[in-house]
């Protein structure tokens, strides 16, 4: 039997589905207008929201962590959580939270997901909630690495190959700050993971309202061209897919 096509939508920022083997999976939900101090560029499509089988949360920081969007998805959807991140969902409700650590790996369906690596911040402010943040590896038929929030690490190598590798290329802000990569680096993960294909995320979403009163500021559409041009350089062998948010693609 031949398999079905993978399908990938970039929600935006960390959001992505990833449909794969028959199963929907939603990363890092931010589904909101305004989160915070920040801004969303354009609306999300409810229809990408339907059928979600279970949501993958890389780490506990706001912009990644948003329980207003889960709550949005229901309470009884499967959610995968670090270590030490499921007493917050359950305390708000939500009756089917697994925590899951790096290295460790469960089934959802046919799909494997494992826990992976990343070097970023721990913390979620103002009340310590502290949960090692991680990226996860799909695999069925095809495999999609979603790197969460991270700079590069030693190891990250021993990952691949990959068929799609899903890498942040900014942050929400002017700059970055520790622990994230911006386009080279996100650029050179493409390469020590052996993406066959690399979409670049967290970029083109959000920005601080401050920072709007003459349009969307620059860090919002540079990141991802500069990452395909730096990964044309690098690993030219390697495809670079630019999705702006809403879009989707298959493989």
């Amino acid at each position: 039997m031949t398999p079905r096509a993978a399908r990938i939508v970039y929600v935006g920022h960390a959001t992505v589905l990833v449909d794969l083997d028959g199963v929907r999976l939603l990363t890092d939900p931010v589904l909101r207008p305004r989160l915070m101090h920040l801004r969303r560029v354009g609306k999300v499509d409810a229809n990408v929201l339907r059928g979600v089988d279970a949501v993958l949360v890389s780490h506990a920081h706001f912009d990644h962590l948003d329980l207003p969007s889960l709550e949005r998805l229901g309470r009884e959807l499967p959610v995968v959580v670090p270590r030490g991140a499921g007493a917050l969902l359950r305390r708000r409700g939500f009756r089917a939270v697994t925590e899951l650590e790096v290295g460790e790996a469960l089934r959802i369906g046919p799909l494997t997901i494992r826990g992976t690596p990343a070097l970023h911040p721990s913390e979620r402010m103002p009340f310590g909630l502290k949960a090692d943040p991680m990226g996860h590896l799909i695999s069925g038929s095809s495999s999609v690495y979603f790197a969460g929030d991270t700079e590069r690490f030693d190891g990250m190598a021993e990952l691949g190959p990959v068929d799609v590798a899903l890498l942040p290329v900014w942050g929400w802000g002017p700059t970055l700050g520790p622990g994230h990569m911006g386009p080279r680096e996100a650029a050179e993960a493409a390469q020590a993971v052996g993406a066959g294909t690399a979409i670049p995320i967290h970029w083109g979403t959000l920005f601080p309202v401050h920072r709007a009163l003459r349009g969307a500021p620059e860090t919002v559409e540079r990141p991802a061209d500069e990452f395909a041009e730096h990964l044309g350089e690098l690993a030219p062998e390697i495809e670079a897919r630019i999705l702006r948010p809403g879009e989707e693609t298959s493989f």
